[in-house]
């Protein structure tokens, strides 16, 4: 780095990095607002429920975001710390560079997720949809999925992976600076 003397150089070298700081002040990490699936059904409401559950219907939580959070968020002030230097203390640049990262790391967590496993209905439903793509959950297909894991029906071949199904999840992980 550069050692810059006297009252006016500094005063200077402060305001412009005072500049390039302020030309971007937020970044979002997750599912942007207009992330949805093919159906038009929100990524983002898919990943809450998933994030935290739906007791009501069977989902239990699984909290793929939190967990990373929690494991990750420490890691980054000094990242983009370390950034803003690199960067000459352009905001917008670092901020990308970190929310590119953060999304790698969020990406990852959803790969890394394989818990709690998959409930022998998802999993019928899972061989259902295969073999009839397009076809639509509703509530009697649901409890077609149920009857069939009763009588003992196989549901072996398909992947027990939660939350990458289709890929959708995974692959709606974005960011934007502002």
């Amino acid at each position: 780095m550069a050692e810059i003397k006297g009252g006016e150089k500094v005063q200077a070298a402060l305001d412009k990095i005072a500049r390039a700081v302020t030309k971007a002040a937020t970044l979002r990490v997750g599912f942007m607002e207009n992330a949805a699936y093919p159906d038009g059904t929100k990524v983002a409401m898919v990943a809450a429920i998933q994030e935290f559950g739906a007791p009501r219907v069977g989902i239990p939580p699984r909290p793929f975001f939190r967990n990373m959070v929690r494991k990750k968020s420490s890691e980054w002030p000094k990242a983009i710390s370390a950034l803003l230097k690199q960067n000459d203390y352009d905001a917008r640049t670092t901020l990308m560079q970190a929310g590119d990262a953060i999304a790698g790391q969020l990406r990852q967590s959803i790969v890394d997720t394989m818990a709690p496993p998959l409930s022998p209905v998802t999993l019928m439903l899972r061989k259902m949809k295969w073999k009839q793509p397009g076809l639509k959950v509703t509530r009697g297909v649901v409890a077609e999925a149920r009857k069939r894991v009763v009588a003992g029906e196989s549901y072996s071949g398909v992947s027990t992976k939660p939350l990458v199904e289709t890929g959708h999840l995974l692959n709606s992980v974005d960011f934007e600076v502002k």
